[in-house]
């Protein structure tokens, strides 16, 4: 188990608006949060949900608005939606607005937000290569030079950045399996997963940072938490490779129609007792993640901040080895 682990905030961008998202970190950050994980999508998972701002923007707001916090995206596609020189345009500039704490997480993406440009959706090798070469083409820009590139998937014509931090943020890659992890050890300079499995841990390798995702629900009584997680987020209990390969919300909809409260409970840890949280995360440690990010789930997000700055962190925090506050640094 890490010595001094790291706790962050899930910042759901499918369920809250822009200047919900910036007041959400700073509250985090006044909570005590070492850092925080932006969620990067054109739609919301479902219709329930309601929102999807452009992640970027936001991350200008959440720069003016934090002093401390970490802030990383949750992840970023690079795939179709936006080509990777745009996107090492923009991690540059946020990079240089939040010098030191900016984190570029970065993925292959999901059907339900990259076939809006009205791209065939490619299967999961293609996708693979698709961010191998991205992160090449970003990495070349982040050099300030002059790029020019023409690759299997990627043209980049006469290109240079003018506008770099002084420290280039770090790439972290999510992975699920065990070859993707290898890959992101190889490409990336941490791993973002959601579940705690010791073989993605082990193939990724010892390098940089190991964030793992826990989907929670707090409310001021457990049945008021089931309801609220099956209402708002139900696709957490939808198996498989539907989270990358359907389209729409609708779709997810459809899906979420056959998910019960008991079977979502068995995903998400739900009410307000912090030892049912503390289960939860503590195999991640165990399994070796030294970062572990919190998704709340509705709109009572005040609530959970509450619930994590007066209840779950100092539980959290005592339970690790080191007892004092983990450094912002990544």
């Amino acid at each position: 188990m890490p010595t001094n682990p790291r706790f962050g905030y899930a910042l759901s961008s499918e369920e809250h608006r822009p200047r919900d998202l910036v007041a959400n970190a700073l509250r985090a950050e006044l909570a005590g949060f070492d850092f925080a994980m932006l969620s990067d999508h054109f739609h919301p998972w479902t219709d329930r949900q309601g929102q999807s701002p452009f992640a970027w923007s936001v991350l200008g707001g959440i720069a003016e608005a934090t002093e401390e916090i970490t802030i990383g995206t949750g992840v970023t596609a690079l795939s179709q939606r936006i080509h990777p020189a745009i996107l090492a345009q923009a991690a540059a500039t946020i990079g240089d607005m939040l010098p030191g704490r900016f984190w570029f997480g970065v993925g292959t993406g999901e059907n339900l937000n990259e076939h809006v440009v009205g791209d065939a959706w490619p299967e999961h090798s293609m996708r693979a290569a698709m961010l191998q070469e991205a992160i090449e083409v970003i990495r070349r820009l982040w050099t300030g030079e002059l790029v020019d590139h023409d690759g299997d998937f990627y043209r980049v014509s006469r290109a240079r950045l003018y506008t770099l931090p002084e420290t280039l943020p770090p790439i972290l890659i999510a992975a699920s399996g065990e070859e993707s992890a290898r890959v992101a050890g190889r490409i990336g300079d941490g791993l973002i997963t959601t579940a705690p499995d010791k073989k993605v841990l082990k193939a990724f390798g010892s390098k940089g940072p190991k964030v793992g995702q826990v989907t929670v629900c707090w409310a001021k009584d457990e049945k008021t938490a089931r309801s609220t997680a099956l209402e708002w987020w139900p696709t957490a209990a939808i198996p498989g490779d539907n989270s990358t390969e359907l389209p729409l919300p609708s779709s997810f909809e459809a899906l979420a129609e056959l998910v019960t409260e008991d079977a979502l409970a068995k995903q998400v840890a739900c009410g307000p007792d912090p030892e049912l949280h503390v289960a939860r995360i503590t195999p991640y440690l165990e399994a070796g993640f030294d970062h572990v990010y919190l998704h709340q789930v509705g709109p009572d997000q005040e609530g959970f901040l509450r619930f994590a700055e007066t209840e779950l962190l100092p539980r959290l925090r005592g339970r690790s080895r080191g007892q004092s506050k983990p450094s912002k640094a990544a």
